[in-house]
């Protein structure tokens, strides 16, 4: 677990670190110089009950208020140091907005330098203090009076601080690792060394990482925790990780370290948020995005309604550099000029693409509190495309384990990779249901929807077409016969104008015995329904196609095949010529008909003749040429 500081400057937060871990966080030697935190700082804790447990102290100065943000991120605990000679004062009050807006689940006030006030001003300070909470809207805190220089109250201040951290639930391991990079150096004989909070999952000695949003991939060569070597860094616990293969310049600050194969930074992401009232309307490039460990410039691309200080909006954020974000992670606004934190928010879906925003003010609260809501939201969202399921974990924030609960409490469909929210199902239904609808008009004849075709009028992912017919067959609304989609129950129904012709065409080509006449005949005879109509006959088992401008009389057909059986000896092979004799036609319908029978298992091709196959397997039920 991870106690962070906050707080103004000069308030005390570093002597009091020291004063409880016995460490000087004050590593740089400007700090030193100046005296005063300028990055962050770092220090095991002792506690009863709990074992050691990580502090990273934090800088106080308003020009230092981005290390203090990527020092409060991903936090157990705030302790917010209150001087209490001073009380009160301006990055006091920021730095308990920036844990609010950060989410933090607990947060412990310690009023320090008891030693150079009466008991009256302390109670004063006190009340100052329980007065900024209200206002602030967070929860009114235990508060602990303690003195860095003299020790009285620091015992009190272990065990509070034990107590808060034993009712903060533990982070689950079973979920994908992210350690966001706060420092990155070089050490002289094991290479670059990467530090920072391990906000979720862990991490194996030796395991293969990626760095984002870069994407390079290395390895785990080392992991330390408190500056003792470990064989895995867990969630909450802060870790230093020596990657192998790796510059250090290619890891700065605001890097983060997984190991899913497939998690991405992006520029473009949604979120709920909320922001002060008298910036709400200027929002632009120079407003600073805060999140974990990085920073960038951002701006609201598009909102549900105006954003201010009373009500959540949901906003789509534009950054100019992409972000390693995952759905659920809290973020901080803030402008440069002049120095102010002016709001922040929750991430909603951090591979959001640009598509109207519409919520109420009901949802937007849900999708800020609930992985269950961010779910059915980035579900609705993909529409037809669908979400991948392996993007789950990221996109909504939940651990690994959690997505099927995900899928049936969101009633979703799951196909071989994505996942179909149920309006999405019904929409491609109600396509499937009108195509089927359309063909039957313009095909009366045909036995049903070719299934190539039904996919290209819908135009929807192939596993949610897949899932809609099942949906559609389950509920005995259609039934697929081979390639062919239809109503249950449909049946071609032919005009007696299609009898008559099909009569006619049945009949011209049984006349024509070996020698049929050509579709393109047949149309110029009775018309361009003859096409249709002759596959109408097809399937009634009247005629066979033998090439894709000519239909036979089945019997006929069945005829010409024996004939051709009775003549051959097995194992010899007949050349076009010799074949042409035996059956007595010319080339022209020879050639069609012996590569029919080629196709049929009745020849087999050898060098420029045929020879008859050995075990011959004719199903003429199957006779059929594809255009």
């Amino acid at each position: 677990m991870i106690i962070g500081t906050a707080g103004h400057i000069d308030h005390g937060k570093t002597a009091l670190v020291k004063a409880l871990t016995g460490i000087d966080a004050d590593r740089l030697p400007e700090e030193k110089r100046r005296g005063i935190t300028i990055d962050l700082g770092f220090a095991p804790l002792q506690l009863d009950g709990l074992g050691t447990v990580g502090m990273i102290d934090v800088p106080g100065h308003e020009d230092f208020v981005r290390s203090m943000l990527v020092g409060a991120s991903g936090i157990d605990l705030g302790l917010l140091v209150v001087a209490a000679d001073a009380g009160v004062m301006p990055q006091t009050r920021e730095h308990l907005l920036i844990l609010r807006l950060l989410g933090i689940p607990m947060v412990v006030v310690a009023l320090t330098k008891s030693d150079l006030v009466n008991s009256e001003w302390m109670e004063l300070v006190r009340s100052d203090v329980v007065a900024l909470f209200e206002e602030t809207g967070v929860t009114r805190p235990t508060i602990v009076t303690c003195s860095s220089k003299t020790g009285d109250g620091l015992p009190d201040l272990r065990r509070v601080l034990a107590e808060a951290l034993a009712t903060v639930g533990s982070r689950t391991a079973d979920d994908v690792f992210r350690l966001p990079v706060d420092r990155a150096f070089t050490v002289k004989g094991t290479g670059t060394v990467v530090t920072g909070t391990v906000w979720s999952g862990s991490l194996l000695a030796d395991e293969s990482v990626r760095v984002l949003p870069s994407a390079r991939v290395s390895r785990a060569r080392r992991i330390e925790q408190h500056g003792k070597p470990s064989n895995r860094a867990d969630a909450g616990s802060r870790a230093a990780v020596a990657l192998a293969g790796i510059d250090v310049e290619e890891v700065p600050r605001g890097s983060v370290v997984v190991t899913d194969q497939h998690w991405s930074g992006s520029a473009l992401f949604e979120a709920v948020v909320s922001l002060e009232s008298d910036v709400a309307t200027s929002i632009s490039p120079r407003t600073r995005l805060h999140a974990g460990a990085s920073e960038a410039g951002c701006r609201l691309a598009s909102v549900t309604s105006p954003p201010d200080s009373r009500r959540l909006v949901l906003a789509r954020i534009v950054t100019d550099s992409p972000v390693t974000l995952r759905g659920g992670d809290r973020f901080v606004l803030r402008l440069p000029a002049p120095l102010r934190t002016i709001g922040g928010g929750v991430v909603v879906d951090p591979y959001a693409r640009r598509r109207a925003l519409h919520h109420d003010a009901h949802e937007i609260e849900s999708l800020a509190r609930s992985a269950t809501a961010r779910f059915s939201f980035v579900l609705a969202s993909e529409g037809l495309r669908g979400v991948a399921i392996r993007d789950v974990p990221i996109r909504v924030g939940s651990t690994p384990a959690e997505v099927n609960n995900l899928i049936d409490e969101a009633g979703a469909y799951a196909g071989a990779h994505n996942l179909f929210a149920p309006a999405a199902v019904e929409e491609v239904m109600a396509s499937v249901r009108r195509i089927i609808a359309e063909y039957e008009i313009r095909a009366p004849l045909a036995p049903g929807v070719p299934g190539r075709t039904l996919r290209e009028g819908v135009r929807a992912n192939d596993e949610l077409v897949d899932i809609s017919i099942r949906e559609m067959e389950n509920s005995g609304e259609i039934e697929t016969r081979g390639p062919l989609v239809s109503r249950t129950g449909w049946a071609p129904s032919p005009s007696d104008r299609d009898v008559e012709v099909s009569n006619h065409l049945a009949h011209d080509i049984c006349a024509g015995d070996q020698q049929p006449p050509s579709v393109s005949e047949l149309v110029s005879r009775y018309g361009s329904s003859v096409p249709g109509l002759l596959r109408f006959l097809e399937r009634q088992g009247r005629i066979v196609q033998v090439e894709t401008d000519r239909y036979y009389d089945r019997s006929a057909l069945e005829a010409m095949i024996a004939r051709l059986r009775e003549a051959l000896v097995p194992g010899n092979v007949y050349v076009p010529a010799q074949l042409r004799d035996i059956l007595g036609f010319s080339r022209k319908f020879l050639i069609p008909f012996l590569e029919f029978c080629d196709r049929s298992g009745v020849t087999e091709r050898r060098g420029d003749g045929r020879t008859l196959r050995q075990t011959p397997v004719v199903l003429l039920d199957s006779f059929r040429v594809h255009p």
